[in-house]
């Protein structure tokens, strides 16, 4: 499996970037969902205006254009190549973590009620913020990390009823 991530933008652009490539992007954050990118000598202004971590969509504003998202990790391509369907979050007891990062926040109470599509935890990982949403409609049974705590990948963060 390799280590890079594909991105469509729009139905006309597809590139990949590897791990190396986002590590040493000129970006820096200037806001909540904001950030400002220097690629060959050009300012960029960058805004994610929506995401979808599960499905891997965001929609973004550079220099006050928008544009449709869509970010595949090597594990997404892989489960495609071998003809597996990724949608089987509906029968999900527990969220982990996707990646290694930083928990920026948590959203929920351990007891509370749930819809599928509800923002549960904030997770940077490589200069970007990820909100982990709810694949099913679900009473949160234990919350398994702190704001602040710093996550390895696959590690426990939410264990649904």
């Amino acid at each position: 499996m390799n280590d890079s991530y594909s991105v469509k933008v729009g139905s006309d652009f597809d590139f990949k970037l590897s791990k190396d490539d986002i590590t040493f992007l000129d970006l820096i954050k200037t806001g909540d969902q904001t950030f400002h990118l220097l690629k060959d000598g050009v300012s960029y202004h960058i805004a994610i205006l929506d995401s979808d971590f599960n499905k891997g969509t965001y929609t973004l504003s550079v220099n006050g254009s928008e544009y449709q998202t869509t970010i595949q990790t090597p594990v997404d391509e892989l489960i495609e190549k071998m003809g597996f369907a990724s949608n089987g979050s509906k029968n999900i007891d527990s969220i982990t973590a996707p990646m290694p990062g930083l928990i920026l926040d948590i959203l929920v109470e351990e007891g509370q009620e749930v819809t599928e599509e509800d923002q549960l935890v904030i997770l940077e990982a490589m200069k970007m913020e990820n909100i982990i949403t709810s694949p099913r409609n679900g009473l949160i049974k234990k919350i398994g990390v702190s704001k602040g705590d710093t996550v390895d990948k696959k590690q426990l963060l939410i264990e649904f009823q």
